[in-house]
């Protein structure tokens, strides 16, 4: 009775469709931010609004009817399950913020397109690496802090008066913003030398560090893909396996029946 729900769900007109609908939908969300669209056609969006996530919710329960606890299990499932919940969450009064939330529906192409999928997948397995990451970070932020507030502070309080201010001055001249006219000349105009502090901090944040996590960003998703890439070899050389084992066995009979056919063919029995 579920195989005819389990080949509409599974299949590619159908991923399609939902995709349609998601992107509608963010269209839809955005215009009803506009309050001169919502004052011309507000009625017919939240009619529309309404009947896609009428639709998404029936797509979650067919999955659930198909897959069972299955669904339950697959993290992108859980996810597309979790995103629409919110959505269905009343948007008055203490619940008034969810409904900014709906926009978070937008996100479901993550778990509809395998691509997207697969950068996702790649920024989840570099987050152990980026965690050691952030924390040398961390170890070099506090170093230059407390150096910063140490040397500027008494003359910039506002930029290097205490160690949180140093670390926010610090974050601005990472990012190379307004870095050098905003900040750092003012400074060496009271201390000429303070190049000497702020050039190896960029070269060590801004050009080292930083092109780290690209690096580590990389690595993942080379090895989510070549994960993928296994996998596929794995289920062709499964299914090349079972042809072969079909072909042997058919081999197997079709040397039976030749023999059955000689001894008859010579009066024996078969």
């Amino acid at each position: 009775m579920l195989e005819p729900v389990r080949r509409l769900v599974e299949s590619r007109q159908w991923e399609y469709f939902i995709v349609a609908l998601i992107l509608i939908n963010a269209v839809i969300l955005g215009l009803m931010t506009s309050s001169q669209v919502m004052g011309a056609v507000g009625p017919l969006l939240n009619l529309l609004d309404g009947l896609i996530l009428a639709v998404f919710v029936i797509e979650i329960a067919m999955r659930i009817a198909v897959y069972r606890l299955r669904f339950f299990k697959d993290g992108w499932s859980l996810f597309d399950f979790f995103v629409v919940a919110i959505a269905l969450m009343p948007a008055s009064r203490g619940f008034s913020v969810l409904r900014a939330l709906r926009i978070l529906r937008v996100l479901r192409l993550v778990s509809v397109v395998p691509s997207l999928r697969r950068v996702v997948g790649g920024l989840i397995a570099a987050l152990p690496g980026m965690g050691s990451i952030v924390f040398l970070m961390a170890i070099i932020f506090y170093v230059f802090s407390v150096m910063a507030t140490s040397l500027f502070g008494a003359s910039f309080p506002d930029w290097f008066g205490s160690i949180g201010a140093s670390a926010y001055s610090l974050f601005q001249i990472m990012t190379l913003e307004s870095w050098s006219m905003g900040i750092v000349r003012p400074v060496m105009e009271v201390y000429p030398h303070a190049w000497v502090f702020f050039v190896p901090f960029i070269m060590v944040t801004a050009f080292a560090v930083l092109n780290l996590f690209i690096g580590i960003i990389v690595s993942g998703m080379q090895q989510e893909v070549e994960e993928e890439a296994n996998a596929s070899r794995q289920a062709l050389h499964d299914e090349q396996a079972v042809m072969a084992n079909d072909i042997k066995a058919l081999r197997e009979d079709v040397r039976t029946l030749t023999l059955a056919i000689e001894r008859l063919a010579e009066g024996r029995p078969a």
